[in-house]
């Protein structure tokens, strides 16, 4: 089978395979909101029929509790052609998408995808709910399969990959454990995980990530009088708890940014003089990053004696992500809260515990408890490993060729410093390394109005996947 046959059927078929992403982005699933429940169904079903159109045996798995709510599964498998002898690979992504607000600073309805000329001038991007995150990268992957079904007779060119694309990926992936546990037998025979969901290093320049970040996140609730008081009358007299909270998570942070729990950065793995010359190799421009979000150069500021790029992908980190109490309507309303609660998360790297930092934080908390208040129940809304792939790994070496033979490019090899949960938990729980061949770019506003896909990045990713396919013929030569 000659992937160049392929990647002309690639070619021959782009307006097909960028028709059917538009018809999959006008699906509103919100897989969080109940009321897109439907909708977010009808994106399952889409899937599930492109990857039955290729050859896959596929189906939707329940993933609800009983009693509970659950979005379904895209589960299946393509079967090895008997002469094959490579590896078994495990495709992961996700369907579901993010709520679209604020709807009033799209520049499109955001479930009625647009493509339009870039802003800069080079090329063409779609604009619309998902188009990066994750549907549009999923689509690069349907569209190399079914090139390959076209063209061998074959799914996936014979090459043995089960697909598993969820639908509750940006509210938590909160069935995605049991689902796990419960399909061992299928999963385990997987010999590593291909995800795209992350970015190149920019415009022309692809990479592989080989390490993601962990993640802890918190809710806590700081209480203090059993009611709403007068500040008038009360105010002086007795603890307010959102003074109280703000001078106590204050507290988190050293003059350096270090974070102050103790024991918080006994486990983190030392960033290597290698990798330090490596990344420095990059030309990463710290300065333009910063420029990109509004600040200056007086805007890098974080944990002392690494660049910004290493306290990215090589540190943990510690962020207030709200904090709320009393009154916030509008006008005035002269009062002293009962209560003030804040959303409080970590990022960790590679060899840290989340469950050993969600305790140690419980801990610090119950230390540097305020005069006269009392901490409520510390929610855990999620709790993620983070996770590194050995650069030596002869499948990663295998997606940089692949890379490498799409786009004429060397692939970079880079970390993020996003977390992306299922990683740690299909290396935790089945021993499976993970490569992240992710074609987005940094401005493509993921989560954001506007969202957006760089056209030739949606192609690049295409031909990419299609290459990888005949890389893993070639593990088994």
């Amino acid at each position: 089978m000659s992937v160049d046959k392929v990647l002309e059927w690639v070619e021959a078929h782009d307006k097909e395979s960028l028709d059917n992403l538009i018809e999959w982005l006008k699906i509103p699933s919100i897989g969080t909101d109940p009321a897109y429940d439907a909708e977010t169904r009808r994106a399952a079903e889409w899937c599930r029929d492109h990857l039955r159109g290729s050859g896959f045996e596929v189906d939707l798995v329940e993933t609800a509790p009983p009693g509970g709510r659950g979005q379904p599964m895209v589960f299946g498998r393509s079967e090895a052609a008997p002469d094959y002898k490579g590896p078994r690979v495990l495709f992961y992504g996700h369907y579901d998408v993010q709520p679209p607000d604020p709807l009033e600073l799209w520049d499109n309805p955001p479930f009625e995808p647009v493509i339009r000329p870039a802003e800069d001038g080079m090329g063409e991007r779609i604009v619309a709910r998902g188009a990066e995150d994750d549907k549009g990268q999923v689509a690069m992957f349907l569209a190399a399969m079914r090139g390959w079904k076209e063209v061998s007779g074959l799914a996936a060119g014979g090459v043995p990959i089960t697909v598993m694309i969820e639908g509750e990926e940006e509210s938590g992936s909160v069935n995605l454990e049991r689902f796990v546990q419960s399909h061992k037998d299928e999963l385990g025979k997987c010999d590593f995980v291909l995800i795209s969901d992350t970015t190149m290093l920019g415009r022309g320049r692809p990479a592989i990530t080989y390490g993601v970040r962990g993640l802890v996140y918190t809710e806590i609730t700081l209480h203090g009088p059993d009611h709403d008081l007068h500040s008038g009358l009360w105010g002086g007299k007795c603890p307010n708890p959102l003074n109280e909270l703000s001078k106590t998570l204050a507290k988190l942070w050293d003059d350096d940014y270090r974070v102050t729990i103790p024991g918080f950065y006994d486990d983190v793995r030392p960033l290597s003089d290698e990798e330090r010359t490596l990344w420095k190799k990059l030309g990463i421009d710290e300065k333009a990053a910063l420029e990109s979000v509004g600040l200056g150069p007086d805007g890098d500021v974080g944990e002392a004696g690494y660049s910004m790029t290493e306290r990215e992908w090589a540190r943990p980190t510690c962020d207030i992500n709200g904090m709320w109490g009393g009154y916030t309507g509008e006008g005035a309303k002269t009062v002293i809260p009962s209560y003030a609660k804040a959303k409080v998360s970590f990022r960790l790297v590679a060899d840290q515990e989340p469950r050993k930092i969600f305790d140690a934080f419980k801990a610090w908390l119950e230390a540097n408890t305020p005069k006269g208040c009392r901490w409520g129940e510390v929610i855990d809304h999620g709790l993620g490993l983070g996770v590194t792939l050995p650069v030596e790994s002869r499948e990663l070496r295998a997606a940089a060729r692949a890379i490498n033979r799409a786009s004429g490019a060397e692939a970079a090899l880079i970390k993020s410093g996003g977390s992306i949960p299922v990683a740690g938990l299909l290396k935790q729980d089945l021993g499976l390394d993970t490569i992240f061949m992710g074609f987005g770019l940094e401005d493509d506003r993921i989560h954001s109005p506007n969202e957006k896909f760089e056209v030739e990045c949606f192609r690049l990713g295409t031909r990419s996947h299609a290459v990888f396919i005949d890389e893993m013929w070639k593990l088994g030569e």
